[in-house]
């Protein structure tokens, strides 16, 4: 047997949610992770994470750089900065250099151009071009080349977050990465920062 609902006017509130306000000083940093360092200020493993970068309180990272791959990284401690450039709803260009194995033709190229289906969907198209090899600091440790292959490098661009997505991608056309390298996100660049170097630029929604 139900129970009768109670009167309008004695149902719980529904609580709403309150939207936090902005901080009173809104900062952006930009950090060229190292390679090996969690994109995280805890691990209970004692693994290197940005805490051993970055003594700033109150920022978090905007997004992920997974832990075996470098580059830029944005933090801030505010939450509407945070959601958009985080947010894959809001496309914002991710640009990435990556060594491959082996010597990309064109049309591995065109493949992701148009988009590459992957376990959890095809992905949008992705500006994808050879690239000189960059000048870039030692990784450490090297990566490990096979002497019989040839590497290459290319610029590719993005604008998803998926979990692994560039690794995947190529991998999906032919072209194991062996290295990778995020310089830039929408308009943020590395900007001559060394791993392990950060600045604080002003934090402007793109």
């Amino acid at each position: 047997m139900s129970r009768p609902r109670p009167p309008a006017s004695r149902r719980p509130a529904t609580p709403h949610r309150v939207a936090k306000a902005p901080p009173a000083q809104p900062r952006l940093i930009l950090l060229n992770k190292p390679f090996d360092v969690l994109t995280q200020f805890n691990d209970e493993q004692g693994r290197a994470t940005l805490k051993d970068f970055v003594e700033v309180p109150g920022v978090y990272p905007a997004g992920r750089l997974d832990r075996d791959s470098e580059g830029l990284l944005l933090l801030t401690n505010d939450g509407r900065l945070q959601a958009r450039i985080a947010d894959p709803r809001h496309k914002l260009a991710k640009t990435y250099w990556v060594q491959v194995e082996g010597e990309p033709s064109e049309a591995q190229l065109q493949q992701l151009r148009d988009g590459v289906t992957l376990n959890d969907g095809p992905t949008l198209p992705a500006e994808a071009r050879l690239l000189d090899e960059p000048q870039l600091w030692d990784r450490h440790p090297p990566v490990r080349f096979r002497k019989s292959v040839p590497t290459s490098w290319l610029e590719l661009v993005i604008r998803e977050g998926r979990n692994r997505q560039v690794r995947r991608m190529t991998a999906a056309v032919g072209l194991p990465t062996l290295r990778l390298v995020r310089v830039a996100i929408g308009p943020w660049t590395l900007n001559g920062l060394q791993p392990g170097q950060w600045c604080e630029v002003p934090a402007l929604l793109p």
